[in-house]
């Protein structure tokens, strides 16, 4: 028997993948794609920050994530310009789900999840290490790369590759 085609909707396991994937990576993808394995919806929530200057709008984002993800029927993107515990309870989530690649993300991430913790007792957070073949790899670095037309196609999807050549344009 699927104890999970049995629980009522509101014991589904609900997670929230928050990021800016500006631009979402190959990284990312492994993390959504692990996540979305273990709970009945994954949200990944596309974080508007006001006080970064994304290459990419928050729409575009969410639209290079709807195409990398569509194979993925528990995914759902979404974005969201609040603290990530009052977002979270909108969505009746349970867990953030957050990436590490280092030590240095597993500091920051620590602390995040600590604050979030006394903000709301109720949610916990859950990191997951990264692929060690991505372990290097940040959206930063893409745009770098892209930047000054180096190859991307092993970091990011093909959408996001075409995407990133019509932010920069391709050198001749």
């Amino acid at each position: 028997m699927n104890a999970k085609a049995n629980r009522p909707e509101s014991e589904h396991r609900i997670a929230v993948y928050p990021g800016s994937f500006d631009p979402v990576t190959f990284g990312h993808l492994d993390i959504i794609r692990r996540a979305a394995k273990q709970y009945d919806r994954l949200i990944v929530a596309v974080l508007n920050n006001t006080s970064k200057s994304p290459l990419f709008t928050v729409e575009e984002r969410r639209s290079l994530l709807l195409e990398v993800t569509k194979d993925l029927p528990n995914v759902e993107i979404d974005s969201f310009r609040d603290l990530l515990v009052r977002y979270m309870r909108s969505q009746q989530a349970q867990v953030i789900v957050r990436g590490i690649r280092s030590v240095t993300d597993f500091e920051y991430e620590l602390q995040m999840a600590s604050t979030n913790r006394q903000l709301d007792e109720g949610i916990e957070t859950i990191f997951m290490m990264t692929n060690p073949k991505y372990s290097y790899l940040s959206s930063s670095i893409v745009k770098e790369i892209a930047k000054f037309d180096g190859a991307v196609q092993d970091l990011v999807p093909p959408a996001v590759e075409a995407a990133l050549r019509g932010k920069f344009g391709k050198r001749d």
